[in-house]
Parts: C-alpha cells; structure tokens; sequence
C-alpha cells in the first residue's frame, strides 16, 4: 500500500468571466447546427480543453495554473493565499465536486469534505436521516454508521434539534453537525475549508482539536484558513498560493512568515470583502489611515491608527455588534473593542443599510513588529469571525518617545482603550 496519500500533477483550472449565455431559440439553434462545418473550416481545431487561439484570453481566467504536490498518510497539511489565490478550487477538485481542465489530482483512500456551509446535506432531511445521508456517500454501511452515530451527535451538540429538518438549522448548528459527520466517519483525507469561521469559538478550538485527533491517527488533513496561527498549531507543513500557482511549500512557521511580509509589502491599507452572503451582517471594506488621513498599511509607532469599517445589514436587527481585534502574527489577541460596548444603545433595532464604523488606536501603544486585524460581527446570540485577517506594521520610527506606554507582541494584552465615533448610516459605498 503506498505511502502517498494526495498526489497533484500539473493542476490547472479554467473559467470563463462572464455571464453564461442561455437557451436561444429553435431558429438560432438549426441556424447554428447548419453553419457549424463551416466555422470549423475557419477555425483552427483546438488540441485540448483550453480555449481556442480565436478566443479572447481576456474572457477566462486560470484559477489554477501548474499546480503539483504530494502528501505523505499522516499528518496536518496547510493551504493559505489571498482570496482569489486558487485555494477552495483545489479543495473542489480534490473532493471531486468540480473537474480539472488539465492535469490530475489523485486521492488515496475515502474522503470527508467540509467546503461550504450546506455541501452534502439534503435540507429537507432531518439531522439524523443526513448523519446516514453522508454515510452512505462515504460509501460506509448503515452498521459502521450506526457504530459511530452517538459519537457525532455529542460532538455536534445538537441533540436537542437532531429530528428537526437541517433548512431550520442556524449556519452554525449546520456547521457543528457537518463537521461532526466529516471527522467521526472516519475519512483517509479530510478536507476542511474555512467555514469553521461561522462556528463559536469554542467550537472552532474543539474542531481544531479534532483536527489534530484525526492527523495523529495516521489520516490526512487538509485545512485551508486565513487564521494563521490555527494553521501553524495544527499543520506541520503549509501550502502558499498566489495567484493560482504554489509560491511556497514547507514548514509552516516559515511559509506563514512569508506570506504576512509578502501582503504588507503590497498594503495599500484598503482590504475588500465578498460580502458572505450567507451572513445577516455583512463586511464590505476595511481601511487603515495614519494621522493624516492617508490609506497605508505601515505606521510610525507613535502615530494613531484610524480603522474604518464599512459593513452592510440585511434586515432590520437588534443587538448589532461589530468587533475589532489586533492579534499578534500567530493569531493571539492583544487589544480590541466592540462598537456595542462602548454605545450600549446600539442594540436598538437598526435598520437595513450600509453602514460604516470608525475607531481610533493611539500611539505609543503598539510594539514594532507584524499585527493582524480579526473582524467580528454579530447580533443576538449569533457571532461570526470574519476571514480573511489582514496585516498592518508598526516600524521603529518614533519608538523611542514615551517607551513606556508600550505593549504588544510579547508584552501580554493592551489594557489602553481606543476611541470610537457612533456608526453611521451612508447612502451608497463608491469603489
């Protein structure tokens, strides 16, 4: 039996941008099957998948591009990159949901996947009917699934909702049950994305953990996720994607490192968002300004830092809280703040709009080095981490005035508090 457990050669994946063009009429149609031969006469024949040499590349996009690795059994392996950087492609092809336009991708062993809140469950099915559901997908008989069915649903902690159909279940009761089937139905790959970022935190350690259970037991993990410092606790290895190629492949402690300096050489202070339509609150755009109000992703370490949220509601909500929090570059917290807790009444319904939040970090605060930002959000007793964390850098400039208010990477949590303005309601978000 060989020792590879996930082999890549020369991966590649093409989409065409735009929109699909539907069905035409039965006109276009024979008027088309008729004239066919002859725009193959004008047209050089394509050798492959790819688009032809008549097409305009600027209509498709690589989303991945020569892509090649292998994995050993056993052990914890990381994909981290931009968003846009290939990362959920390969996770698609992998578990077999989307096909390559050229190369392989071949996997030893049965497969649990965990790509999207909704993927492999049947919504009208209860909780229970989709544990056997995924079993049975997994190609496991009833018997192994039912060895292992109490297991699952005392780790999802959902036994209270297990007959209820899962289109009723929160994204986060989606995700606890998910997982629990992916890891207990014991897969030789298990591929998780990042959506343990809906789950509590609480959770998201527990499925870590689980994780970690699963690697040591001489299975495969595969784990895409913007929280670095989960990737480098649980993976000894991580995967660097940039633009649809692997720029880096290695210790992950190194290939994280890389990556942080990489995003802030390129730091513009400006980070957009997809949004997460799944979401009820939804992030759009943060940015970073120095004291002069410019954008940048690099400031004096005595000047303030201005973070600038800008955030959709979907409905009319009560308890609408966002949350900013600075991490050091392995993911511990340092110093954050909640809009709701400085304006308690916030949590008066607020209605559905674009909104934005300001909040201000003074100087003389932040150690030089490397900080994260983790956004948060939520309303209720619902409560989502936002992906990705975004980088910024405190140079030595000014350190040396007033060292003594200094905190941050090594010195333990900040106790010195930002100032915050009321968020406000804006008519529209321009580019």
């Amino acid at each position: 039996m060989t020792d590879i457990a996930v082999r890549v050669e020369n991966l590649g994946k093409l989409y065409r941008i735009g929109q699909i063009v539907g069905y035409g009429t039965l006109r276009e149609s024979l008027t088309n099957a008729v004239t066919a031969p002859f725009r193959h006469l004008r047209q050089p024949r394509a050798t492959s998948h790819e688009p032809s040499a008549m097409s305009h590349e600027s209509n498709y996009i690589w989303a991945l591009k020569d892509v090649s690795f292998e994995l050993k059994r056993g052990g914890a392996v990381g994909i981290i990159g931009r968003n846009g950087s290939g990362k959920t492609t390969i996770l698609k092809i992998l578990s077999r949901i989307t096909a390559p336009t050229k190369g392989c991708a071949e996997i030893h062993g049965r497969v649990g996947s965990l790509l999207e809140v909704g993927i492999g469950f049947h919504p009208e099915l209860t909780g229970r009917e989709n544990i056997y559901l995924n079993g049975a997908v997994l190609g496991m008989k009833r018997a192994e699934v039912k060895l292992r069915f109490d297991e699952i649903v005392a780790f999802s902690e959902i036994e209270k909702f297990l007959d209820t159909p899962v289109k009723r279940y929160s994204s986060g009761m989606y995700v606890r049950l998910a997982f629990a089937v992916a890891a207990h139905l014991e897969p030789e790959v298990l591929i998780v994305d990042e959506v343990l970022a809906v789950g509590d935190t609480a959770f998201q350690k527990k499925c870590l953990g689980k994780m970690g259970d699963v690697a040591r037991g001489g299975r495969t993990v595969l784990f895409v996720s913007h929280n670095l410092g989960a990737v480098q606790r649980l993976c000894q290895q991580t995967i660097l994607l940039e633009k649809g190629r692997i720029t880096d492949f290695g210790d992950s402690v190194a290939v994280c490192e890389k990556y942080l300096h990489s995003d802030i050489q390129s730091s513009s202070g400006m980070y957009k968002f997809d949004g997460g339509a799944e979401h009820e609150i939804q992030f759009l755009r943060a940015e970073l300004l120095n004291s002069q109000g410019e954008l940048t992703g690099t400031f004096r370490a005595d000047e303030s830092i201005k973070f600038r949220i800008t955030y959709r509601i979907v409905k009319e909500l009560s308890g609408v809280s966002i949350a900013i929090n600075i991490t050091d570059p392995v993911g511990s917290s340092l110093w954050g703040m909640s809009d709701l807790d400085i304006f308690p009444e916030l949590y008066e319904k607020r209605r559905a709009g674009t909104w934005v939040y300001e909040c201000i970090a003074p100087g003389n605060v932040l150690r030089p080095g490397t900080y994260m930002v983790a956004l948060g959000a939520g309303s209720g007793s619902q409560y989502y981490h936002h992906p990705p964390l975004f980088p910024f850098e405190i140079t030595t400039a000014g350190y040396w005035r007033k060292s003594y208010h200094y905190y941050g990477v090594g010195g333990g949590p900040l106790v010195v508090p930002m100032k915050a303005k009321m968020p406000t309601i804006v008519e529209e978000v321009l580019p």
